[in-house]
């Protein structure tokens, strides 16, 4: 009788701290994953005041803007898989101790960012050529270029920013990024009113001066959270720009080998994403209206996945680094199971205000009706795939956390163009669905995506766990 009482008491402890476990992890990943998501909000904020202040120069300049960011975006999701391979490098260290690899990890992700950052800046500097090629319009093409020429010199200390964010948020400090973004809203707003109109002084640039101006944001914020990175405690304490001089070409090779495939497969899902947009201009104008509109509702509410998902990478980080695997998994469990409570919450007020958001996009007019009604389907067909993103987002974050990126590019080739384009392309122009038939195919090919994604998680912590 006494060693069974012994026993119930020995499980009821042993319950009681995974409950524990599972309350402190959840607690630190919230804490983590807030800050991150309201950062990627204020570069979304940017880039929508960006676009409403070129509005004022007319359609033509709103579509030149739409060419320009395709060109650049291309080019700069590249170098952003790279120094987001800082996060996971440096959560490791964090989570060993090791603050001389905290150092080297920050210190090969500002390499990495100014070397990429120079070929890259040849496709948007060369985008008129590219935009024509593809055959579009010389006059909206050579005003894209107007914009690119501004906007191509932010890509190394844009990309600088990142990876300066990635080592602050792997030692559980990402706040200060995001005190840095919130204050570059308003001021980013101000420049490229007053650069493209010639305010205060400053010459008209029109749409050079809208690029130029997110140029100087990008080279102010990068060089802000330098600044606290070098003289603010506890970042200070690492040391983080001692020897900054040096490559360290070790480490260097390791950071390359997890961020391209995480480059590559960031540019799978853009490429599928472009891809639908031209199979939408092949069904109808309403079609690509309404696509459009959905997919920014998507981009928003992705923030909140991204950031659970930065956070999972760190999290999981610290435990791999300090050889803990009963942590790797609770930390992927806690992230995805947060991501997903988050994700159906806002997917259901989604849903119930699909209508609304078509007329926020549109007005009330009837002859926006139809691109109203086709908005709110695609919303409600969306709201699978919203989920679907969700989950992908964050147990790919927590497979960065353990440095494995290659199974990720493999399962977003398959995900993406082995099941989501083609059954896409045949539900619309085979069936009858048309737009609709495109965005079941983005759900069916993201849930297969993720699904890999969690039986790969799950076994490497089974293993780690033999």
């Amino acid at each position: 009788m006494t060693e069974l009482l012994d026993t119930k008491r020995r499980y009821r402890t042993r319950l009681d701290a995974r409950r524990n476990d599972l309350a402190e992890e959840f607690i630190e990943t919230l804490r983590l994953a807030v800050p991150l998501m309201l950062t990627q909000l204020g570069q979304i904020a940017m880039i929508t005041t960006d676009l409403a202040m070129i509005g004022r120069l007319g359609e033509e300049a709103v579509a030149a803007a739409a060419l320009a960011h395709t060109v650049y975006f291309v080019s700069f999701t590249f170098g952003l898989g790279l120094t987001s391979a800082v996060s996971p490098l440096a959560a490791q260290a964090f989570g060993a101790g090791d603050v001389r690899r905290i150092r080297r990890s920050l210190r090969v992700g500002l390499w990495a960012a100014l070397l990429i950052s120079l070929p890259m800046m040849a496709s948007p500097l060369y985008g008129e050529q590219i935009l024509l090629t593809l055959g579009q319009m010389p006059h909206t093409a050579a005003l894209a270029q107007h914009y690119l020429n501004g906007l191509a010199w932010g890509i190394a200390p844009a990309l600088g920013f990142i990876a300066l964010r990635s080592m602050m948020s792997a030692v559980n400090r990402p706040q200060a990024p995001l005190w840095i973004t919130l204050a570059a809203i308003p001021v980013n707003a101000a420049l490229v009113y007053a650069l493209i109109h010639g305010l205060f002084g400053l010459p008209e640039l029109g749409l050079f001066g809208a690029g130029l101006a997110t140029t100087l944001v990008n080279l102010g914020t990068f060089l802000a959270a330098l600044a606290i990175a070098g003289l603010r405690k506890p970042f200070a304490d690492y040391h983080p720009l001692a020897r900054l001089w040096r490559i360290d070409w070790p480490l260097m090779r390791q950071l390359i080998a997890i961020g391209a495939p995480i480059s590559f497969s960031l540019l799978l899902e853009y490429g599928l994403f472009s891809s639908a947009a031209l199979l939408m201009g092949l069904i109808s104008t309403t079609a690509i209206a309404a696509h459009q509109i959905a997919l920014q509702v998507t981009a928003v509410l992705f923030m909140v996945p991204l950031g659970i998902g930065m956070a999972a990478t760190v999290r999981v980080g610290h435990a791999f680094g300090r050889n803990d695997p009963a942590a790797v998994k609770r930390a992927g469990l806690v992230a995805a199971v947060l991501g997903l409570a988050l994700v159906s919450a806002l997917t259901i007020a989604i849903v119930i205000g699909r209508y609304q958001l078509g007329r926020l996009f549109f007005g009330a007019g009837s002859e926006s009706a139809a691109t109203i009604e086709l908005t709110a389907t695609l919303l409600l067909v969306g709201a699978s795939f919203f989920i679907a993103d969700g989950l992908q987002t964050i147990m790919g974050g927590a497979l960065r956390g353990i440095n494995d990126t290659k199974m990720t590019l493999l399962f977003a080739a398959i995900g993406y163009w082995g099941v989501s384009f083609p059954i896409g392309w045949l539900l619309a122009f085979h069936t009858g669905l048309g737009a609709i038939g495109v965005w079941i195919g983005f759900s069916i090919g993201t849930f297969v995506y993720a699904g890999l994604l969690i039986l790969r998680f799950r076994m490497l912590t089974r293993k780690m766990a033999r």
